[in-house]
């Protein structure tokens, strides 16, 4: 690590929890299944032929699928995790052929990317492109110094030109700029300053103020664009209600929210200004509270949906989410954070990918009782007839180059040290940390049992989730062979353990358990942190894959013929109201198994629940199902055990039930 500059004489609020380099962290279980799925999917093949990455103006190609130029730095940003995570050479080799392309063609002022002109070169699409060279830099120490290079002369143009009337942020109609006319790139101000904040905090060189600076700019510019999120998370602006269409506010698409829920933090870091953990706190509560689905995500297709489940989710909004809250757990170290985005990586990622990763939706329903193109007119508020069909690009194709990292930066953000010469396993999953502490070497295996060895004493802690603690007397912790005892996490829901130099094993056994959601008198199911849905048989048909802009289908050399767009049409019922009191588990599969691979196929998980369910009638509305019937009177003769599984791998569902009503 460089040292800092003698001129620096500010520091930044830290974090909470310091994380580890990228490639620190390994996957293991279903978490490198899903991982090697995804790098055998869509995530490890579009370089090889998708348009918006292969023959993208990044790489000195002619294709852009939007003013914003966003669709390779999105492929660079989670390729990069992807293939560190996996260690998987052909992938690294993806990613070193787009760093040397992209910095042997940085222009003569420090430019990043493939803009000539003033009125094409906008700065968002770079807040990706560093993204993805922070992470290069830390998994690959010989391509650093060249990326540090590349990013100082970056920051002194952006510099310049933010202090130029924030040219490249703010569009100028005197100027005829054209590089973000929906605002996009100025709803995200705060995004490329996290990437400027870990060059300030690692290599600063003697740019220390002029990176500063430049960090003040990209919040002002913001400011000046009428896009600051601190007059938006407040009571009473914030909405609790839908909010229409596309014409809207930039603050009011799901994505620009997912990201926005990172704002308030990140202007913390320089400002300090105490009122905005409040705010952070205040923006994540109104967000769950009245637009998050029951799988985790915002719901919002693409602008606020409210709590409707019949509105979509997109998906980059569960990709963002994730990624979202993991920074703020890392921040500030408040469970309900990570429990969030673990909700959405157990629930509304999977549900949204078809389990071989070749495919996506653009927008998710919590109750989608087919995937089709749905006729009606207007189904949903701006997206097209096909979104909810799962495809190479069934909507807007920033889904198709963003979706892969969700995964590989949940499983970077799985660990992180707290400071104290100890390890903390914030986000829960099969994971392998290999660091050193101390000098010395230190692994742990996780599942549910831990495999920790280490050249040194330690201390160690496992983050309990907040579903888990309410039966903490359920729940247990065993050193070695050593006697089972109750979880005992402190105020931070840490289980804090002393770990000794050698080898030490510890299980961890977390109860889970039946728990009901009421909604608007309607009901989820959830069984520990997994939602789980109504089984729906269907028929999978697929064709070639479609052309997002005129639904023509793509010419041969546009796909790869693995990659089709696929209907998915129900041939069972999908009508039902539950009674929530009969919810059981009915099949559960043994610990001492391997899940299988793809687990989140409708065949996959080994645990499914029943409910004792009536047949009712729900109208179709919009081409979908209606709103849930409130409280509908059903025959008890009619009675019935309806099987659930989990959302994740029910690609069709009803998940967001009726509650039954007998008659008196």
């Amino acid at each position: 690590m460089e040292i800092r500059d003698k001129n620096q004489t500010k520091s930044l609020l830290p974090f909470k929890f310091d994380s580890f380099p990228l490639g620190s962290i390994h996957s293991s279980g279903w978490l490198k299944d899903q991982l090697e799925l995804s790098a055998n999917g869509l995530g490890g093949h579009l370089f090889d032929f998708y348009r918006y990455v292969s023959r993208s103006t990044w790489l000195g190609g002619t294709f852009e699928y939007s003013e914003l130029h966003e669709s390779a730095p999105y492929w660079f940003n989670y390729i990069v995790p992807l293939a560190w995570t996996l260690d998987d050479q052909r992938l690294k080799d993806q990613a070193r052929y787009f760093l040397d392309y992209v910095l042997e063609h940085q222009a003569q002022d420090g430019w990043l990317g493939p803009e000539t002109t003033r009125q094409t070169r906008g700065i968002w699409a770079r807040s990706l492109l560093c993204f993805g060279l922070t992470q290069y830099a830390e998994a690959d120490p010989s391509q650093t110094t060249r990326i540090v290079d590349a990013m100082h002369k970056f920051v002194a143009l952006t510099h310049s030109m933010l202090q130029n009337n924030f040219t490249g942020l703010i569009q100028q109609k005197s100027e005829a700029d054209n590089f973000d006319p929906y605002g996009f790139g100025l709803s995200r101000t705060h995004e490329l300053p996290v990437s400027l904040m870990w060059l300030y905090e690692h290599y600063p060189r003697d740019n220390s103020q002029m990176i500063l600076e430049t960090i003040d700019l990209l919040f002002e510019g913001g400011k000046q664009g009428g896009r600051d999120w601190t007059t938006f998370f407040v009571e009473g602006v914030f909405p609790k209600q839908g909010t229409g269409t596309f014409k809207t506010s930039g603050f009011t698409h799901g994505v620009n929210l997912a990201q926005g829920l990172r704002y308030p933090t990140v202007l913390y870091r320089i400002t300090g200004n105490e009122s905005l953990p409040k705010q952070t706190r205040d923006a994540v509560d109104m967000t769950a509270k009245y637009q998050t689905s029951l799988s985790g995500t915002i719901i919002g297709d693409e602008h606020l949906g409210a709590l409707s489940p019949q509105r979509g989710s997109e998906l980059c909004m569960a990709v963002e989410s994730m990624f979202s809250y993991a920074y703020l757990y890392r921040f500030y170290g408040s469970n309900d954070f990570a429990d969030r985005a673990e909700r959405a990586a157990f629930n509304a990622l999977p549900a949204a990918i078809s389990p071989d990763w070749w495919s996506h939706q653009y927008v998710t329903q919590t109750n989608q009782p087919w995937a089709r193109n749905l006729t009606s007119v207007n189904p949903f508020f701006n997206v097209v007839t096909y979104a909810n069909t799962f495809g190479l690009e069934p909507n807007f194709p920033c889904c198709t180059v963003n979706h892969p990292q969700a995964y590989p930066k949940y499983v970077a953000s799985a660990y992180a040290n707290d400071g104290r010469d100890g390890v903390v396993h914030m986000l829960l999953g099969p994971t392998i940390l290999e660091t050193v502490i101390n000098g010395k070497n230190w692994i742990a295996t996780p599942n549910t049992r831990y495999s920790i060895t280490s050249g040194t004493n330690f201390n160690f802690a496992v983050r309990i989730p907040d579903w888990a603690t309410t039966s903490l007397n359920k729940s247990s912790i065993q050193i070695r062979r050593g006697k089972q005892v109750p979880l005992a996490p402190d105020s931070s829901s840490l289980q804090r353990t002393s770990i000794k130099k050698g080898t030490t094993e510890i299980v961890i056994t977390l109860p889970m358990e039946i728990h009901i959601e009421t909604r608007n008198q309607t009901v989820g199911v959830y069984y520990g942190p997994l939602l789980y849905a109504a089984d729906i048989e269907y028929n999978e048909t697929a064709h070639r894959a479609l052309n997002w802009t005129d639904r023509t289908p793509l010419d041969d050399s546009e796909v790869d013929p693995r990659a089709k767009d696929h209907i998915l049409t129900p041939v069972s019922d999908w009508q039902f109201a539950i009674d929530p009191s009969t919810v059981a588990v009915e099949e559960t599969g043994s610990e001492s198994k391997a899940l299988p691979n793809p687990v989140f196929a409708r065949d996959g998980p080994p645990t499914a629940l029943s409910v004792n369910a009536y047949p009712i009638e729900w109208p179709v509305e919009k081409d979908t199902a209606a709103l849930p019937p409130i409280n509908p009177i059903v025959d008890a003769s009619k009675k019935m055990k309806l099987k659930l599984i989990p959302f994740g791998a029910a690609k069709l569902h009803i998940a967001q039930f009726p509650v039954v009503m007998f008659p008196s």
